[in-house]
């Protein structure tokens, strides 16, 4: 099966199938391009899929994917990132592979086919040319017969003649005779052009042609092996990444099985634990007896041994019971009043007329030891608004012994990297030494001093907090004279009152102690003391609250909290219902205490107890 003696004589046909095998490649290497167009359009997209929903740096919503769960989804981003990867290795290894390659061999191929149809005219022309040649020659032979036959009949009548002169037929027998030698060489002329045509018609048809042609095939059935295995590689290009992909869609797999609800449970435990106790059960008031009852709280003329019971109940009830107030259902807001100092027990219990603020002031006078630990409490307790304290006692005791954990660690780092430092000065003050024509062994001193000067002052500051940490962690029962001078929180204080309270203040584990019933008349009186003096000094925080609910807070002394809002809490409810909040130095009032959960700061609350 040969071209050229198939179709011999299709050369035109053959010009123009060859053409649309060259477009047919051209249409293939568009379509490969477009392919490439479109993963590589797809990874991108997929790139920024992944990188929308990756966590941003440095905020809180990086510190939320602590969890398995959310550990897995980073993990999803991540193989969906490699598998974006992998589209474009198909982009670019079919635009290498394909692209180029089949666009080089079209060039090639465009060449070739010119070459050899440009042969193939040459060729179709010289037979041509020989053909006219072998016409020319017969229409003169044809020719110089006629005109030899012609003299031929022309000598034969002048020498029939018997008029004419012997002259004229001599002229006329040498002519005859001229015509048919020119007859002769006509002949053979043509005879030798025809045997030359023939020749080279044979050798046209035979031998040029199909030469010419077999080329021609060969041509194309490179260029349909080619894009046949243009479209293999085509497949190839794909299937290679295939494991690839796989392995990125196992290790989606494989993050969804490593989520751990179990895990995910206990760091919410670590995360929000606060270490307090439950509240305790609270204790029957019995209004039935009018004679009996409490007074408020908020008076200073309570008897120590009357108000030991109610004082107690309220400081272990009061501002701990936001774990069992349904959020869909808040409770109602406070009654219209003009303060809620107005109403300390709230619109359950009748109304007590407050006492006269001289008799009130005057009693508080006469504790002297009182009022000097009442002192020492203001002095040692006031920090600035909005800055926590050092030792973290604004947190529960489990996110204080977290912050303080943190704290040591970042510090054993930032003096691990002091003493590489360290060593480095060492080893070149050394090199130096042994070379001084390298530099001045005395000039790294100074930076020596320096260094060992930060070890030592971040070592003094590890010491203080793994002692604020020890003490958390309840393996020393209080905390020391020392850690109370390094924490800047306490002043140093002779009297043996304040001490037996500061002893007595805080148990083991961290947790508040409220059975003293002493503290609890001596909180009273401080905060009374304080409602009387505010433009004196203002109270110091003792914890912070999160507002539960909306509350407007439209009456005086009031305050505006918003749902979810973070304040200072600076006075505990007193069994009135109502809690004494600050915003900033400007902004204080009284919220409902349903309507906020609170956070006491142990160490401020363990040195109200000092009053």
């Amino acid at each position: 099966m040969s071209w050229g003696t198939e179709l011999w004589d299709q050369f035109d046909n053959l010009e123009k199938h060859t053409q649309w095998g060259i477009d047919i490649l051209e249409k293939y290497i568009k379509f490969v391009k477009e392919r490439t167009e479109i993963e590589i359009s797809y990874a991108k997209q997929l790139r920024n899929l992944s990188k929308k929903y990756q966590p941003k740096k440095n905020s809180k919503e990086e510190e939320e994917y602590k969890y398995t769960s959310c550990k897995a989804f980073i993990s999803t981003l991540n193989e969906m990132n490699d598998y974006a990867g992998q589209h474009e290795v198909i982009s670019e290894n079919m635009t290498s592979q394909i692209t180029v390659e089949l666009t080089r061999y079209v060039q090639e191929l465009k060449q070739e086919r010119k070459s050899h149809f440009h042969d193939g005219r040459k060729a179709q022309q010289h037979i041509e040319t020989c053909w006219k040649q072998l016409e020319s020659s017969k229409r003169r032979f044809e020719r110089d017969c006629k005109e030899a036959d012609r003299a031929q009949q022309y000598f034969e009548k002048m020498d029939a003649d018997i008029n004419v002169t012997k002259a004229d037929v001599e002229k006329a027998r040498q002519q005859a005779q001229l015509r048919h030698q020119m007859a002769e060489e006509s002949k053979a002329d043509y005879s030798s052009t025809l045997q030359k045509f023939n020749h080279e018609q044979h050798e046209h048809y035979y031998t040029h042609i199909p030469s010419i042609f077999q080329k021609i095939q060969e041509m194309e059935e490179r260029r349909i092996v080619r894009i046949g295995e243009s479209m293999k590689t085509y497949a190839e290009v794909d299937r290679h990444v295939i494991p690839i992909i796989g392995k990125c869609l196992d290790g989606i797999a494989k993050a969804a099985e490593s989520i751990d609800q179990k895990n995910d449970s206990q760091l919410v435990i670590e995360a929000y634990k606060s270490g307090f106790e439950p509240p305790g059960d609270i204790e029957f008031e019995d209004y039935a007896q009018p004679m009996k009852r409490t007074i408020s709280e908020t008076s200073l003329s309570n008897s120590r041994g009357d108000s030991k019971t109610e004082l107690k109940f309220a400081s272990k009830s009061k501002g701990k019971l936001w774990p069992f107030i349904k959020k869909n259902k808040p409770p109602p807001p406070p009654p219209a009043s003009a303060s809620p100092s107005a109403v300390p027990n709230g619109p359950q219990s009748p109304k007590q007329q407050k006492e006269p603020l001289s008799h009130r002031f005057n009693e508080f006078m006469t504790s002297k030891p009182k009022i000097h630990c009442f002192r020492s409490l203001k002095r040692g307790l006031s920090l600035k608004l909005g800055a926590g304290p050092e030792d973290f006692s604004n947190l529960p005791p489990e996110q204080r012994r977290k912050k303080l954990q943190q704290k040591v660690d970042e510090l054993n780092k930032e003096i691990q990297k002091e003493m590489d430092q360290r060593d480095a000065i060492t080893k070149m003050k050394d090199v130096y030494i042994k070379n001084p024509q390298m530099g001045d062994p005395g000039s790294l001193d100074h930076k020596l001093i320096e260094v060992g000067q930060n070890i030592e002052k971040l070592r003094l500051e590890v010491q203080k907090f793994e002692t604020w940490l020890t003490e958390v962690e309840g393996r020393l029962p209080v905390r020391g004279e020392q850690a109370r001078r390094q924490s800047g929180m306490y002043e140093a204080q002779n009297t043996p009152s304040v001490n037996n309270c500061a002893q007595d203040r805080e148990s083991p584990d961290g947790s508040y102690t409220e059975e003293q019933s002493q503290e609890n008349e001596l909180k009273m009186m401080a905060t009374d003391f304080d409602d009387e003096f505010d433009d004196e000094e203002p109270l110091p925080t003792i914890g912070t609250c999160k507002a539960l609910y909306t509350f407007e807070g439209q009456n005086e002394g009031t305050i505006s909290i918003a749902e979810g809002e973070i304040l200072y809490v600076i006075e505990e409810d007193k069994g009135d219902g109502w809690t004494r909040i600050r915003r900033n130095e400007d902004e204080e009032g009284y919220v409902p205490t349903s309507y906020v959960e609170v956070y006491l700061d142990k160490n401020a609350k363990g040195a109200m107890t000092y009053i």
